[in-house]
């Protein structure tokens, strides 16, 4: 039997953060956008940076900084099924996440470019 992802594991600058099942990605690259002149159709090719969404806890005794990592850094999205993708220049876009009593808080990254390892 095949086995497909089912877990995303995601490491931040250096630090593992455990995430909520259900973190997503979409991977940077082009995509194709129509365009249209007289009776013909063609298409235009645009960038789309990728983006991550995934959320964790605060725990007890854990730092916000711990999780919340400013700046550009490295964001490694490890697959169960062997699939690692290491994103050199990843960087938080929502800014600091809501904190509320009993949710958890979701984070998002936005790359650019990502590297494909197979284990």
């Amino acid at each position: 039997m095949t086995q497909a992802v089912g877990v995303i594991d995601i490491v931040w600058q250096g630090r593992r953060i455990p995430v909520e099942k259900g973190a997503k990605f979409k991977l940077p690259g082009y995509k194709n956008n129509p365009l249209t002149y007289g009776a013909k159709a063609a298409r235009a090719r645009e960038f789309v940076a990728g983006e991550v969404t995934a959320k964790t806890a605060l725990e007890k005794g854990q730092s916000f900084a711990s999780v919340y990592g400013d700046g550009e850094g490295e964001l490694q999205l490890q697959c169960d099924t062997g699939q690692t993708y290491v994103c050199p220049d990843a960087f938080l876009t929502d800014g600091p996440p809501e904190i509320t009593g009993g949710e958890l808080l979701e984070l998002k990254w936005t790359i650019g470019t990502y590297e494909e390892i197979m284990s």
